[in-house]
């Protein structure tokens, strides 16, 4: 049985030991995923629906009508506001009241919300929101795959892991989860509008044994913030003489995220079998040229690199799971022996010196140089593919390769015809 990426998903055993929770073998599309660990482990949702997230949207919401129960025998309840602005204001509210909320939404709804996301960061709400990444209106309206949305609001002090199929989907969701009951810090988790939320793949989905040890009750970790045997001030008017010092206090939070982050993703490991890093890599270690991105496109590069390897090009992939925070050390390890790196992404924004993914890159090195932490910088591309779901194939990752070893264009576009295709 394999996945989209090829990947055979036999149940892996780890050296010396048996796996406590293989995985049930199924057949879900990304929101079918999300939904089945969002409806065993949160007590609430407060939603609006948007396409491509309002299948997650729906089948939460049946699920709440139906007197599901969550996975310590409570009825998980929904709200449905009237705008995405609303919605994540309830989920505010829920998460104050000591709750585990969810949400669901995608492009205008997300940035619509992205005034209520700064608070909810603020107060350290360690709420989990689904995001089907969408390309946002511009010329026209457009349902399909994009990362608008979410670059949108990626200033917002939210952590962002992207899943790149929907086997990450569904262990994304929990390994957010987690991390961000473990840290106060919360956290988006982001699959690809279409591609992978309504796209059917065989995957091992985690039992409820598995989730009720890994996130363990609401009540274990969360802050009842309303309790009135305890009652405290929150979202109160600071002035000069507060406001700053609350805010610089909040880095005493986020620096703790990356380490138990990935403390937390090789507690899953341990436990399934599955292992995940704030980065992977794909036949990285002799790779002269490296091909670099977010989400489900990191699928299409893996397999196009291992169609690249049979006519002896030494290509690598490097798929950034982990956006924010971002993991610019793990990336200067792994890619500082490249000659060079093409950074694919599926957002322009051509007022900007270069897009989002290539400036967090070229900072990242800029910094290690400075620091003498190396001693050359690799030749650094940047590609523009798959606006509104648009398709990248595997002719497309051969020419963004041979642009790099010809050392040509650093700014260019594939899947249409326009003066800046290669």
């Amino acid at each position: 049985m394999k996945n989209r990426n090829g990947k055979n998903l036999k149940r892996v055993k780890l050296p010396g030991k048996e796996l406590k929770y293989p995985g049930i073998r199924s057949n879900k599309d990304g929101s079918e995923a999300a939904a089945w660990v969002e409806t065993n482990i949160t007590q609430g949702s407060c939603a609006y629906p948007i396409t491509p997230s309002d299948k997650i949207y729906s089948l939460y919401k049946l699920a709440a009508a139906n007197g599901q129960k969550n996975l310590w025998n409570e009825n998980i309840s929904f709200i449905e506001s009237d705008t995405e602005y609303n919605s994540a204001s309830a989920c505010e509210g829920f998460a104050l009241a000591g709750g585990r909320v969810s949400n669901f939404t995608s492009g205008q709804g997300l940035v619509l919300m992205k005034e209520v996301l700064f608070t909810i960061a603020g107060k350290r709400l360690p709420c989990v929101f689904h995001v089907g990444a969408r390309a946002l209106t511009s010329q026209s309206i457009n349902i399909n795959a994009g990362h608008d949305d979410v670059m949108a609001v990626n200033d917002s002090g939210w952590g962002m892991l992207f899943a790149k199929n929907v086997q990450e989907a569904a262990d994304l969701a929990l390994i957010a989860r987690r991390t961000a009951e473990d840290s106060f810090t919360p956290f988006l988790c982001i699959q690809d509008g279409f591609i992978t939320t309504h796209n059917a793949e065989e995957i091992l989905l985690p039992e409820k044994e598995l989730m009720m040890e890994f996130i363990d009750k609401p009540e274990s970790k969360l802050v009842n913030f309303f309790d009135t045997a305890n009652p405290i001030m929150t979202g109160v008017l600071q002035k000069q003489d507060s406001y700053m010092k609350g805010r610089i206090a909040q880095r005493d939070y986020y620096e703790k995220v990356p380490g138990i982050l990935s403390n937390v993703m090789e507690e899953y490991y341990g436990l399934t079998g599955r292992r995940y890093g704030l980065v992977e890599k794909f036949m990285l270690d002799d790779a002269e040229y490296a091909i670099l991105g977010l989400g489900s496109g990191m699928a299409n590069a893996i397999s196009a690199v291992k169609w690249l390897r049979e006519k002896n090009i030494k290509a690598g992939v490097l798929n950034i799971t982990c956006y924010r925070p971002f993991p610019k050390d793990e990336i200067i390890k792994a890619l500082s022996h490249v000659k060079g790196i093409t950074v694919i992404e599926r957002t322009d924004n051509p007022l900007a010196g270069d897009n989002h993914l290539t400036t967090e890159i070229k900072s990242s090195f800029a910094d290690a140089f400075i620091n003498k932490k190396i001693k050359t910088i690799p030749g650094i591309y940047s590609c523009v593919y798959g606006l509104g779901g648009r398709a990248i194939n595997n002719n497309n990752f051969e020419t963004i390769i041979k642009n790099m070893i010809d050392n040509g264009k650093k700014f260019f576009v594939v899947g249409v015809e326009h003066g800046l295709t290669l």
